[in-house]
């Protein structure tokens, strides 16, 4: 049980540790580090991903319904309804380019959203980012918990390891039909708990980690309640990119369909995040803050 530790730890500092130093008064205020951002004067929250250019040129389609998942997911994560997608793709050729704009639309049909236009550039390596457009009168941050109120994990734990992304990827979501889609990215806009967060490159225990560090908190995950795949190793869901997962703070439970949700933690006084195993031992596994940008 202990061995995922140094993972996380690894997990954390390769891909969130030094947004800190660099992203520095980014973001309105009350939204620092969050997965979205609210447009000043309206009710517009925008959100932008880009997939590894490892990913497109080894798997274009999936890399195409990835793009469109991990956006979706950041709104979805600040309760906002998706209204528009744009794409930025790059690739050797025309026919590398259809590939990967084939998993976009589908993607695009299954959440119901449209892609409105983009940016198209051949002669390059692969590249691929977009930047999708939600509503939100009222949007969820990221840093709104506060010490004792419940940590909650929310995800879908159907589907199985991508093909060539085992203990990386779970795939979800490509076995969902387009109903039970958007039943779960509007989960959290329904509930509007204190917090949420979508679990992505940091993994369920470094997610934790930026919430609570943007909620000017610690946290504490009991392993045992944590909601996971029959099929997958602890240490695997715990630092892998889970499809759709949310973490959220409060007391506020979320209905989002296929998904399943759990209480699994807490938010405590102090900074970084903890493992409570079986036995009630607690270990320390993230000491501080996860980016560093501080509480929002």
């Amino acid at each position: 049980m202990r061995w995922p530790i140094g993972r996380v730890q690894q997990l954390v500092a390769a891909t969130k540790s030094e947004l800190g130093e660099l992203l520095q008064g980014v973001g309105p205020e009350g939204f620092v580090g969050d997965d979205g951002a609210p447009v000043p004067g309206s009710d517009l929250v925008a959100a932008c991903d880009a997939i590894v250019p490892a990913m497109v040129e080894r798997d274009p389609e999936w890399a195409g319904w990835c793009s469109v998942l991990v956006n979706v997911n950041d709104l979805a994560a600040m309760g906002a309804t998706p209204v528009g997608l744009l794409d930025s793709v790059g690739a050797r050729d025309g026919a590398f380019v259809a590939r990967i704009l084939s998993g976009l639309r589908r993607a695009a049909q299954a959440y119901g959203v449209p892609v409105l236009g983009g940016h198209t550039q051949f002669g390059v390596p692969a590249a691929l980012s977009v930047t999708a457009l939600g509503k939100a009168e009222e949007p969820v941050p990221g840093g709104g918990g506060r010490p004792g109120d419940a940590v909650r994990l929310t995800a879908d734990l159907g589907g199985g390891w991508r093909p060539g992304y085992a203990g990386r990827q779970w795939d979800s979501t490509g076995h969902r039909s387009s109903e039970e889609l958007q039943t779960m990215v509007k989960a959290v806009g329904r509930a509007k708990p204190k917090a949420a967060k979508d679990v992505s490159m940091a993994g369920v225990v470094g997610t934790l980690g930026m919430l609570a560090e943007a909620s000017g908190c610690g946290a504490v995950l009991d392993v045992a309640d944590v909601p996971k795949p029959a099929d997958a190793s602890m240490g695997d869901w715990l630092t892998c990119f889970p499809g759709f997962a949310m973490v959220t703070a409060g007391p506020q439970e979320l209905e989002a369909g296929p998904a399943e949700s759990r209480v699994c933690g807490r938010l405590t006084e102090g900074q970084g995040v903890s493992l409570r195993w079986p036995d009630g031992e607690i270990t320390e596994v993230i000491p501080a803050g996860v980016t560093g940008m501080g509480a929002a």
